[in-house]
């Protein structure tokens, strides 16, 4: 075959091929700016917003491991601190599988339910690198892995709350299978009830800036609940219960403090003004409740207690928690000066008046503190108070009452599952370690292990 033949017939290929495929050309060369202008118009993620929810991820992960558990470890008996830690390690190990699992897509997975977010995302389908989740402000979003992970960490650590409640008394066992089913059926609907944008509450406008009713309303309830449900502690009233070492109850509650600027600042979604306030804040409740817990402690009993201090720091956090971002400074030192008393009174007057043994004060500091603070977010929230106002034709009346709508909601479907729950449980592996078990000390009748060992 001849040069001039050959290249006489690539050129009749090539002209037939660009016959051929001039159509597709203009299509992309018609389909690429339309392509372009859409990927441009797509938000993207800022790198500032998605490393402060990476921190803000981590330092609620701290709060559970090791500050809620060293806090709680403390208040015990030594006989009980490892069971204490197993309880708060492995309950929010397992929350952490169930939340990938199926807990996002109930609370987040998109749903037009006012209380499921439905079947979409079980098992993080569509959750990838490339998708995103949206914050406050409009066309600013972050990856929505990071915003799965930030929810997820609120998941873990709301069930390890209710630990503290029946502590030194329940079955291992029983204390994870309690807290699976607790948040499949409890937790899950509250989250999306108060913080989906289809949820009920949310639509209600109710106020929960990081987690009033869906956190500690939702665990003080539990907590009170299964106090009355497991029963007291074999020799309640009359054996010595002291808390073994108030040195690790300050240590968890400082890391409970720390961590807990991830809690409320990372609420905010973004690295913005909103979290500087909610970190603020943070601050100025937390010290408010300190003081204010010491004042009444030497009124009513002449001393101030390391223990009172401690309760102070939790209560002030508890009760800022909803008004976080919400609030101004001047208003969030008197929520914090408010709680204490309050929650001094449910835990040294309302618990030995009606005998419920609840260990770690789980009802009387959580319970009453997110009540006092999910409704003083109501009144707080108010711009002549220094809060960022109301939404448009709202009046403090009626957001009050809103949010005293929310707190009731949250309180009877809480105590109402819960109950149930805490009879499931029994029923299937059973509730309570046997009075022997109980007296030999729940480290080594359930974990074979021991907290301290003396030379």
């Amino acid at each position: 075959m001849s040069s001039h033949y050959l290249s006489t017939s690539l050129r009749r290929v090539g002209a037939t091929a660009a016959a051929l495929l001039a159509p597709v050309v203009a299509f992309a060369q018609e389909a690429a700016p339309a392509a372009a202008e859409a990927a441009a118009a797509a938000p993207v993620p800022d790198k500032g917003d998605t490393t402060f929810m990476f921190i803000s991820t981590l330092l609620v992960l701290f709060m559970l491991i090791p500050g809620l558990a060293l806090f709680y470890g403390g208040l015990v008996r030594a006989k009980n601190m490892l069971s204490v830690l197993m309880q708060c390690t492995v309950v929010g190990a397992a929350m952490m599988i169930v939340w990938v699992i199926y807990g996002y897509s109930f609370a987040f997975g998109g749903s037009e339910s006012a209380y499921f977010g439905g079947f979409a995302k079980l098992f993080l389908a569509g959750v990838t690198v490339d998708s995103t989740a949206a914050t406050f402000t409009d066309g600013v979003v972050i990856p929505e892995y990071i915003f799965m992970l930030f929810q997820m960490t609120f998941a873990a650590i709301t069930p390890a709350l209710i630990v503290g409640a029946f502590a030194e008394r329940i079955k291992f066992s029983a204390a994870v299978l309690f807290s699976v089913l607790w948040a499949t059926f409890v937790y899950f609907p509250i989250a999306h009830m108060v913080w989906d944008g289809n949820g009920l509450l949310f639509n209600m406008g109710a106020l929960d800036f990081a987690g009033g009713t869906v956190v500690h309303i939702n665990a003080g309830i539990a907590g009170l609940v299964g106090a009355i449900m497991v029963g007291k502690r074999t020799g309640y009233g009359r054996d010595m219960m002291a808390p073994h070492s108030m040195t690790l109850t300050l240590v968890g509650a400082a890391m409970l403090w720390f961590g807990w600027f991830g809690f409320n600042a990372g609420s905010n979604l973004e690295a913005s003004g909103g979290a500087v306030l909610a970190t603020v804040n943070t601050f100025l409740a937390t010290a408010a409740a300190v003081l204010s817990w010491c004042v009444v402690e030497t009124l009513t009993r002449g001393k101030a207690s390391m223990l009172g201090a401690a309760s102070g720091m939790i209560a002030g956090l508890v009760a800022i928690t909803p008004a976080a971002g919400i609030a101004g400074p001047m208003g969030t030192i008197i929520m914090g000066l408010a709680v204490s008393p309050l929650c001094y009174f449910f835990v040294s007057v309302i618990k030995n008046k009606f005998g419920y043994d609840d260990t770690a004060d789980v009802f009387g500091v959580h319970g009453v503190g997110g009540f006092f603070g999910a409704l003083a977010t109501g009144i707080f929230a108010s711009s002549s108070l220094g809060g960022i106002g109301y939404a448009e034709g709202v009046s403090m009346g009626g957001q009050f009452m809103t949010q005293l709508t929310a707190v009731v909601i949250t309180i009877v479907w809480c105590g109402i599952v819960s109950a149930i729950l805490y009879k499931v449980v029994d029923a299937i592996v059973g509730l309570r370690v046997t009075v022997e078990a109980e007296r030999e000390g729940l480290d080594l009748s359930s974990h074979g292990e021991a907290a301290y060992h003396v030379s």
